[in-house]
């Protein structure tokens, strides 16, 4: 088992904030693409968007830019923002393409029974959500002073 002293595993709180940020810099960009794409009126009536277009702009776009980011940055704007950083848990390495992938695919199951995944964090001992678990990934920041330290199974 790796220790290390110098991180702490990222609690629920901290990563809601981080995920209201990237939600907010997400709809500044898909936003006025919708608004290109369908004009104004549409967007007001509050018609439900159908088609490839809406499917790319709502389920790909945000897929790519988020797995792009994970995998360049080890994390969105957001986690940027509180100092986190997603990596393997078993060695505290940068995640593969793969599980970065799974992760994204796992949000949707974290969704899908009220949240729970997502409220796993705040339940979990390594603060993963269901997501993290299935790709094996743990969301770590610097440590502050009187946490626990970050156990790698590895």
């Amino acid at each position: 088992m790796i220790i290390s002293t110098e991180l702490e595993y990222v609690g629920f709180w901290a990563r809601v904030w981080a995920s209201l940020i990237d939600t907010v810099l997400m709809l500044i960009v898909i936003l006025p693409i919708m608004f290109a794409i369908y004009g104004r009126v549409q967007m007001a009536s509050g018609v439900t968007f159908t088609g490839a277009s809406n499917i790319l702009i709502s389920y790909v776009l945000p897929a790519v830019v988020v797995i792009a980011f994970w995998t360049a940055r080890h994390a969105t704007p957001g986690k940027m923002v509180i100092g986190a950083s997603i990596v393997d848990a078993k060695t505290g390495a940068p995640p593969s393409l793969r599980q970065h992938v799974i992760r994204y695919l796992g949000y949707y199951l974290s969704t899908i029974f009220f949240c729970l995944g997502f409220i796993w964090v705040g339940l979990d001992r390594r603060k993963q959500g269901w997501h993290d678990k299935l790709a094996g990934t743990v969301v770590v920041r610097k440590k502050n002073k009187g946490t626990e330290p970050v156990n790698f199974e590895g």
